[in-house]
């Protein structure tokens, strides 16, 4: 009988696993238990494989290995473990009955546990993301781009300490998202890259590796391309953990970013600027109690599971340090390491999902950009009248925006009338600007468009490494 999800503890594996069930799914090939034991047979099968190569074990064991490998299963396992309190003793143990008397005792010879758990846990992190999490991020920054390129544009006004500066276009604010989360994906694909694995013994110096074969380093370096893996360039019983460490710094800075996104597309829904709305779904509700409401839950619901997983990457440090050749402080704590990499993964899905509904009201975008009745336009106001040599511009400047505030005036109006500012009036510059302020974006729209096309250029040959990964698999 299937387990009733709602007996799980982890909202991961209930709330949210229902929400999202496919890709729950296909995450739990690779970060779920089950996957824990498939990888780590998988390093046990290539130890032999190689031993076979090198005629250390009878011909035909890398074909006896495969077939016990692909039959085992966690329950045996765990069953196993409860007379061993060992997790890989239990799995060698396993394995050793589903072989023959000949083969058993090559099962894990020369190997320690770190060398299995630690290169199935670099292979399981190097799958997941070459297969589902760094093709998500790929389809988030053709959003991200597209958006950027279609809305270059389009004038919105800018926001410093949560007033009105300065005008950007939106296609600039989505171009920054999109640069913003594409070098943090440089970088997760880079330390996917860069995982490492390690066959060199119970403390990384080819002890028991020195009595078998005549190059032990060989020998490892061997069983990891097997598996597709480099060795570690150097290793105690663990792989360096900072390979690791760097995966997840690059992923939580990655998350942060799509907090960023969720928190200024719920800013940008509130009534006072209404610039963008979330779609509403047939059959959706707001509140429960007020019909009218249109809460933008989906982005809100990005910035909470950030805020939950990103304080775990302190974890993460304190895995970083393992006393001598190593201790067991991290056994516990590494296990959750998946939960970091599931709820980033669902929160870029969410994001793929939601911003392509996202509906830009252009006429309060254009509204709120008249609210500031010019106001803005004291920076550049500033800027040509001290260009004229006018040491005092600046102070000049504020005296008519306060001038303007005070007497509830445009800035306009002020300038117009006060002969401090008749030689900027006359300028064909001030008068462009006087008559569309909104023009006043600078760079913006040209920036909007370089920066995404860029990144499209990028995210191409990100893939493009992620098929080539797949064919490599598949091949």
């Amino acid at each position: 009988m299937e387990r009733d999800i709602f007996l799980n503890i982890s909202p991961l594996d209930s709330r949210y696993y229902k929400s999202n069930r496919e890709l729950m799914e296909l995450l739990a090939d690779y970060l779920s238990e089950n996957s824990v034991i498939r990888y780590e047979v998988l390093v046990e099968g290539a130890i032999i494989t190689v031993m076979e190569k090198y005629g250390t074990v009878p011909g035909g064991s890398a074909r006896i290995m495969k077939k016990a490998c692909q039959s085992i299963t966690p329950e045996e396992v765990y069953e196993e473990e409860e007379k061993t309190r060992h997790n890989i003793r239990a799995l060698v143990n396993v394995l050793q009955r589903k072989v023959s008397p000949r083969l058993a005792p090559f099962i894990h010879l020369s190997a320690t546990s770190e060398d299995i758990t630690g290169t199935a846990q670099a292979l399981r992190m190097r799958d997941v993301f070459y297969r589902v999490v760094i093709p998500l991020c790929v389809k988030l920054m053709r959003i991200l781009t597209d958006i950027g390129m279609k809305e270059a544009h389009t004038a919105q006004i800018g926001r410093t300490h949560g007033q009105h500066a300065v005008p950007v276009t939106v296609g600039f604010l989505f171009a920054g998202y999109a640069d913003r989360f594409g070098g943090r994906l440089v970088k997760i694909a880079g330390a996917v890259k860069d995982l490492r694995g390690k066959i060199s013994g119970a403390v990384g110096a080819y002890n028991a590796g020195s009595l078998i074969f005549e190059d032990p380093r060989k020998f490892e370096e061997d069983v990891l391309g097997e598996l597709g893996l480099k060795p570690a360039n150097f290793s105690s019983q663990i792989v360096e953990p900072e390979y690791m460490l760097d995966l997840m710094h690059a992923v939580v800075s990655a998350f942060g970013v799509l907090a960023q996104i969720g928190d200024d597309m719920r800013h940008l829904q509130r009534t006072e600027i209404s610039e963008m709305g979330e779609k509403f779904e047939k059959g959706q509700v707001g509140s429960s109690t007020m019909p009218h409401k249109r809460n933008p839950w989906n982005f809100e619901h990005v910035k909470s599971m950030w805020k939950e997983y990103a304080p775990r990457m302190v974890t993460r440090y304190l895995d970083q340090i393992s006393e001598h050749q190593r201790d067991l402080t991290n056994s516990a704590s590494n296990r959750f390491t998946v939960e970091i990499i599931t709820a980033f993964t669902l929160s870029v899905d969410r994001l793929v999902r939601q911003l392509p509904k996202i509906l830009i009201d252009r006429v309060n975008l254009e509204k709120n950009i008249k609210t500031a009745d010019g106001m803005f336009l004291a920076e550049p106001l500033y800027i040509l009248l001290a260009v004229k040599g006018r040491p005092d511009a600046h102070e000049v400047v504020k005296r008519a925006a306060l001038q303007a505030q005070k007497e509830g005036r445009g800035l306009f109006d002020v300038v117009e009338k006060d002969d401090a500012f008749r030689e900027i009036t006359m300028l064909d510059s001030w008068k462009k600007l006087s008559q569309n302020p909104a023009a006043y974006i600078g760079l913006a729209e040209k920036r909007a468009a370089e920066i995404a096309g860029y990144w499209q250029d990028v995210i191409r040959g990100i893939e493009k490494e992620c098929n080539a990964f797949g064919e490599t698999e598949n091949g």
